[in-house]
């Protein structure tokens, strides 16, 4: 490979990464659904599907993280990223009941969570995310959680501010615990992610953080294009 074909990689590193995130922005804000979550007007309907779906790709993000650290440290690859995976998977541990507690505020119990069925994008957000950490690079999940974060930062507390604003949705103001805590912590983790990952050389490294930054944007569209949650209006 000639130093022509290389330098894209080496030379726009970040501002590759940085693109797929700012492309899922632009993407939600063009999604009707998503725009009603930013904007303060979705219904209560639709924010339980939203949350359901969260929760059920959140659950997994700790064990995942925490398989594919261990599997970086076995295998011998770069220390930092493992030890980076590790720390990622702890600070992500019990954000799962976040989500819980939220939907339990809006009439939904966590056994009646737990029956309704993941979206297809959620099912393959997860099965990617699986595959990297046992089978794939397991770096590449480190792609995965740039691209949320950044959504996070950009737009979490964002969709707190006006839902709470416009206060449509019965029990509200006890049912954004997990949005308002990704708000406030993920702009941390975003300047501790893009410092670590910026200095990046090795072009499979990059290819894979890359590749699954890109696999989530398109997922993550998912959680918004699929109807609203099974006897969404009845309350068991």
């Amino acid at each position: 490979m000639n130093s022509h074909t290389e330098s894209p990689f080496m030379m726009n590193w970040p501002t590759a990464l940085e693109h797929e995130a700012r492309t899922l922005l632009e993407e939600l804000d063009a999604h009707p659904e998503a725009r009603r979550l930013f904007d303060g007007s979705i219904g209560k309907d639709r924010y339980v599907h939203y949350l359901i779906q969260t929760y059920h790709y959140a659950r997994w993000t700790t064990p995942l993280l925490a398989e594919a650290g261990r599997r970086m440290k076995r295998l011998g690859l770069h220390p930092q990223l493992g030890d980076l995976l590790l720390q990622k998977s702890n600070e992500e541990r019990g954000h799962e009941r976040w989500l819980l507690a939220d939907l339990k505020n809006l009439g939904w119990p966590a056994e009646r969570v737990e029956r309704q069925v993941p979206t297809p994008a959620v099912t393959a957000y997860v099965a990617w995310n699986r595959f990297t950490s046992r089978c794939g690079r397991p770096e590449a999940f480190l792609g995965t959680a740039y691209v949320l974060e950044y959504l996070s930062v950009h737009r979490a507390s964002q969709s707190v501010k006006r839902m709470l604003a416009a206060n449509t949705i019965p029990n509200i103001r006890k049912a954004v615990t997990f949005l308002k805590a990704h708000g406030t912590a993920d702009e941390r983790h975003v300047e501790e992610l893009t410092s670590l990952l910026s200095p990046l050389t090795n072009e499979e490294e990059q290819a894979a953080l890359l590749l699954s930054a890109r696999t989530t944007r398109v997922l993550y569209l998912g959680l918004f294009t699929e109807g609203a949650p099974e006897n969404a209006s009845h309350p068991s």
